[in-house]
């Protein structure tokens, strides 16, 4: 059966169709994932943005074009979404909060903790100077600083593109000297 013929069964209701279009374009949705990375996610999240954005698509197919295309849209548009929002620092207060609730307010603002995360931090430079190239190291320092890839090609003079291309060759590089 054509996505055509699925979506327009998927839109009277049909649970079966629309089951059948979530499990044919399942690998379609993760190809498109692995093109982004998600600070402070995984790729499962990424994965699944992807596949409520694919629903979505079933669910306003106008037939204008070939389902495909849509749904590809569709699935970019959700993860890209997503992306931005993550890069965001708006939430950032809310999720570096203390909970009320913490029986020892003392650990709250710990110096041992600061200072090993400040460590930590230090080790993951050294060893991303090590594995990555001047401009990927630099890229991604900004990229950790909470920028988004238009305010780093801006800020390092480069295309968005060259940008978006230094993390994911970055974040490769990084994957493989962390296996």
């Amino acid at each position: 059966m054509t996505d055509e013929a699925l979506v327009l069964r998927a839109k009277e209701g049909e649970r079966d169709a629309i089951d059948s279009l979530m499990e044919r374009y399942r690998y379609f949705v993760k190809s498109k994932a692995r093109q982004y990375f998600l600070v402070g996610g995984e790729q499962e999240d990424l994965v699944q943005e992807g596949m409520i954005g694919l629903y979505e698509a079933i669910m306003h197919y106008d037939g204008k074009s070939a389902f495909r295309t849509f749904a590809s849209v569709c699935v970019d548009r959700r993860i890209i979404d997503a992306v931005k929002s993550s890069n965001r620092l708006k939430h950032r207060a809310l999720n570096m909060s203390v909970s009320i609730d913490e029986t020892d307010f003392e650990t709250a603002d710990d110096p041992e903790k600061y200072v090993l995360d400040s460590e930590n931090r230090q080790e993951m430079l050294s060893l991303m100077s090590k594995v990555l190239s001047s401009f990927e190291f630099q890229v991604v320092v900004l990229y950790m600083d909470g920028q988004s890839c238009a305010e780093i090609a801006t800020a390092v003079g480069k295309e968005y593109k060259s940008v978006d291309n230094a993390l994911q060759r970055a974040k490769n590089k990084l994957k493989k000297e962390m296996d």
